[in-house]
């Protein structure tokens, strides 16, 4: 390509390790640095990042990481970002902010649709229109609902970060790295403290994008199949218009400790929560030394994994062996910081043993330095992580954007961008200085942490107390805010706030939401991509098969049907599903049994599936193993699984008590995470029996099951142990099972005779279906926990309403989520999300809210969306919609999920056909198949099922206020 002169070329090289020719670039104009990546990847990304060190916890970065999106100057509109959401293509958009960076990160496989993207993007980062009532809108504002009323607080950004404040594991995390650098920007909250972000002004605001938001501090990324020389003239069109000018966003040097510290703090509790004396969390941190290359980074990350990586590595191990906790807190190396960190720790403890779980760990590392990590797990964890940078396989994640965050560990500091995308060279010097006899992770256990003073110790407290004290003190702030306040100024206020109400509750203007560069209905393709399947049999098991390149991997995928199990087996089976592979087997203990998954495999594990179908009335339901391998050592897989399934040491007391314990606080520690999945499996399980097994298996009623079991276990472990290997004996079965294989053909054709004398050493049986519970019984509940936030939801079977699905009826979710509920409860109710979703298989539609300050205003809000749907939709919001659910049926998969997707489409009666009749109808979508969504949806607000995870406060309010319709039910 020719160079476009505006741009310095500093590099030109390939990496042969991602499959690319890198390009790094400097701006001669303005300094930005550009990291132009040029492969076959067709899944473009685009990622603009600043490094923002915020100097206080006021959240500055965060806010404004919300507000660039909510208009610019090209883009005079409320939200681009919002419609960027409702009609793209995209693979991912989003933004986040971290301790030291703000990045803008988007993706699309449609060229087009990309270029769209990019320019929204780079117009919203370096000419937001950031006004005071976007700041308002996202930070904070003052809300009066009368002038004798009380003051309250509300933004979406204050009400995010009080629901991240109500998880005790984040609470952790974030004081375990604020003790270790309190002198610099990670010593403040970035994400922003609830009892700070009402002291961030909207002039520091302002200046904090003026001071960082300049192509002078700006590190930028493409990735992907598009022409390198248009990523140029892009970014010219833009940065052209600045001048380079001096940015101070250096991330100063922690000064080092000369002696350990110990920190003691509270978290939130409920009074439930602190009736069993298990209630601390500990973490010991260390700040390590910055990481000199890449070979030093990948000692880390080996020693890393084989610390704590599995359940049977030596220091978790010794942990959860120990009995003074439920779990670690999360653990391992934190390498994107300037001076990197490491932790680890427990919880669920008793608060007076913080002292022995911080000599055990220290003890354990001790000893691991001085006798050695054992070889077979030093072997494990070097393939482990050379099958994972080999595979780089991502996921659903773009892996562009998985390369950018790759780069900025060296580069936002000054580094070498390069230099982490390579890894062969630091692979080989590992190695060969380990097949030397160097004692390499010994020596960084030594070096890195105990000789390290740079440590804390962390103990956080159980408080059943700490929620009302802090709202007595937000109370009392805002009294004493408004008592400051003369007539005037109370009259400024219930102005100002109405004032915002109106502009959220404003439409734009059709001329201004047309300047938002979008494809159109002629720009879409008019068919399916299509998955390639091939089905057999192999004695009495069905076999699928689906020719992808998969770059000499073969990935294997193990169906077991759960439909003989009955229903009180059905909450044992999590835990039955992590014994197969965490307790041993006959002839080997677990942590032989992990070191050789680690040496011979790219991972084995498991995953449920369970759905409906579209065969009336049944459910699917599968437990899944899953593993992948090179050729060479696919027989070493298949036995591998063999062995867990016939010979999982189900009769492991001591191991299975600790994976329940760690189950119940992970899943406690979760809560406040994920409490709108929560509410939603709460309200769907009233209505078909797959979600009913769902709530089952990851519910709320799960939760409370695990409790049960954790006493259970020492009560009658006989009987506890008798219902696991029952569950063994019904789902074990060839003849129930389904086999999976995704690879290229050469690596089939070598591989099934292998598969089948694998299914030949399985048990057979005749196949027996269980009949399960359709329903919780249950019309309304409040489940209460120590949260200032709420999760909302309200759902019913519209199916059996007389509703009759079509692809239309995505779109018109679609258009729901991206515009009345992002605006009546995300942008006026302050909460931080809110979605419908529905399922066809089942008949089940739901509204869920995320972090919401509401509750009652939710539900009313959710009951009035008929009557926005009903008001129809205009052409060019049409369009827009169909575009993104488009965009949704088309998403970016690499070739295992793609096997899987279509294994999943074949288990549940989705035919091919039917997809392409689905998208014909996305296409063809009319302003009247909203209308017919609204009709009932009308009907299904009079009987809607409500389950709302929250406040006990705000429940009981709720209660009082309707006459105590909701069920109140603890959980924390």
């Amino acid at each position: 390509m020719s160079e476009n002169q505006a741009f310095e070329l500093l590099r030109d090289e390939t990496i042969a390790e991602v499959n690319s020719r890198a390009r790094l670039y400097r701006h001669k104009k303005t300094g930005a640095e550009v990291l132009s990546l040029s492969n076959d990847d067709e899944n473009k990304v685009f990622g603009i990042t600043f490094k923002t060190p915020p100097e206080d916890s006021t959240g500055v970065a965060h806010i404004l990481e919300h507000s660039v999106l909510c208009g610019s100057r090209k883009y005079p509109v409320k939200e681009p970002f919002v419609e960027l959401l409702k009609g793209s293509l995209h693979t991912f958009l989003n933004a986040m902010t971290f301790p030291d960076k703000t990045a803008y990160p988007v993706a699309s496989q449609n060229l087009q649709d990309f270029y769209n993207l990019v320019d929204v993007y780079l117009d919203a980062v370096l000419f937001p229109l950031i006004s005071e009532n976007t700041f308002r809108q996202e930070g904070w504002h003052y809300e009066l609902d009368a002038t004798q009323g009380p003051l309250t607080y509300k933004g979406v950004v204050f009400n995010e970060m009080k629901g991240a404040y109500s998880s005790p594991a984040a609470v952790l995390g974030k004081v375990s790295q604020q003790s270790l650098y309190p002198d610099t920007t990670y010593g403040v909250n970035s994400g922003g403290d609830p009892a700070k972000i009402p002291d961030l002004t909207y002039d520091y605001f302002k200046n904090f994008h003026a001071r960082f938001y300049h192509p002078s501090n700006a590190r930028i990324v493409f990735y992907g199949d598009d022409d390198p020389a248009e990523r140029l003239n892009i970014l010219e069109g833009y940065l052209g218009q600045f001048d380079r000018i001096e940015v101070d966003a250096t991330v100063a040097l922690q000064k080092r400790f000369t002696a350990p510290r110990h920190i003691t703090q509270t978290y939130s509790a409920g009074d439930g929560e602190t009736s069993n004396g298990k209630t601390g969390m500990v973490s010991v941190n260390w700040m390590l030394d910055p990481i000199a290359d890449q070979a030093d980074a990948m000692a880390l990350s080996v020693l890393e994994y084989a610390l704590v990586g599995t359940s049977a590595s030596p220091l978790r191990k010794a942990l959860t062996d120990s009995g003074l906790g439920e779990g670690l807190t999360g653990s391992g190396v934190a390498d994107d910081y300037r001076q990197p960190m490491f932790t680890v720790g427990l919880k669920g403890i008793d608060e007076g043993d913080a002292g022995k779980v911080e000599a055990l760990i220290i003890a354990t590392l001790d000893q691991l330095s001085r006798d050695g990590i054992a070889a077979e797990t030093i072997e494990a964890s070097i393939n482990s992580l050379e099958f994972s940078l080999r595979e780089n396989n991502t996921g659903s994640f773009p892996r562009g954007i998985s390369l950018m965050f790759r780069t900025m560990r060296t580069w936002l500091h000054g580094g070498d961008p390069l230099e982490p995308l390579s890894f062969e060279a630091a692979l080989s010097t590992l190695k060969a200085r380990l097949a030397a006899g160097e004692r390499v992770f010994e020596g960084l256990i030594r070096d890195r942490i105990l000789d390290n003073t740079h440590r804390t110790t962390v103990l956080l407290k159980a408080d059943p107390g700490q929620a009302a004290r802090e709202a007595a003190e937000e109370r009392a702030r805002l009294d004493a805010a408004k008592a400051q306040m003369d007539d005037a100024e109370i009259a400024e206020v219930m102005s100002t706030m109405h004032t915002l109400k109106a502009l959220q509750e404003a439409v734009d203007a059709p001329e201004e939401l047309a300047k938002i560069p979008s494809l159109t209905l002629a720009d879409l393709p008019r068919e399916n991509k299509t998955i390639p399947s091939e089905e057999s049999r192999m004695g009495d098991t069905r076999v699928f098969f689906h020719e992808l390149t998969t770059s000499g991997i073969v990935y294997v995928d193990l169906g077991l049907d759960l439909h003989g199990l009955d229903p009180k087996l059905l909450p044992y089976l999590p835990i039955f599903t992590r014994a197969l592979l965490q307790t041993g087997t006959k002839t080997e203990d677990f942590v032989s049994l992990s070191q050789r998954i680690g040496r011979s495999t790219g991972g084995i594990g498991t995953n449920r599936f369970i759905s409906g179908t579209l065969h009336k009335g049944e459910t699917a339901a599968w437990l899944f193993v899953r593993g992948k391998a090179v050729p060479e050592k696919t027989s070493e897989l298949l036995a591998i699984i063999t062995d867990v399934l016939l010979g999982a040491r189900l009769d492991n007391k001591e191991r299975v008590r600790q994976m329940v314990l760690e189950e119940k606080a992970g899943f406690e520690s979760r809560l406040s995470g994920m409490g709108n999945s929560l509410v939603s499996m709460r309200i769907k399980a009233n209505l078909h029996e797959a979600d009913w097994v769902s709530e089952q298996l990851g519910g709320i009623s799960y939760l409370f099951f695990l409790r049960e079991l954790a006493a259970e276990i020492d009560r009658d472990w006989a009987g506890v142990a008798a219902r696991l290997e029952a569950i063994r004996v019904a789902i074990v079965n060839r003849a129930g099972m389904v086999a999976n294989v995704t690879s290229d053909r050469t690596l089939w054709q070598g591989f099934a005779p292998e598969l089948a004398t694998f299914l030949d050493g399985l048990p057979s049986a005749p196949v027996t279906f269980t009949a399960w519970p359709a329903s919780l019984g249950l019309d309304a509940e409040g489940l209460t926990m120590p949260a200032p936030v709420n999760f909302v939801g309200k759902g019913a079977d519209i199916m059996k309403l007389g509703y009759k699905p079509s692809g239309a009826t995505a779109v018109a979710i679609k258009y729901l989520n991206t515009g009345y509920l992002w605006d009546k409860v995300r942008v006026q109710g302050g909460a931080y999300g809110s979605s419908s979703s529905f399922q066809e298989v089942t008949g089940s539609f739901v509204f869920t809210s995320y972090r919401d300050p509401n509750l009652l205003a939710t539900l009313d809000a959710y009951d009035q969306a008929s009557t926005f749907l009903g008001n129809g939709i205009g052409d060019a919001e049409l369009t827009r919609s169909i575009i993104g659910v488009i965009g949704q049926i088309d998403g970016y998969q690499l070739p295992d999920a793609k096997g899987f997707t279509s294994l999943i489409q074949t288990l549940i009666g989705d035919s091919a056909e039917r997809r392409q009749r689905r998208r014909d109808e996305v296409l063809g979508t009319t302003s009247a198949d909203f209308r017919a969504l609204a009709t009932v949806l009308a009907e299904a607000s009079k009987i809607g099922h409500v389950a709302v995870l929250g406040s006990e406060g705000a429940i009981k309010v709720a209660n009082d206020e309707r006459g105590g319709f909701l069920k109140v039910t603890r959980v924390l």
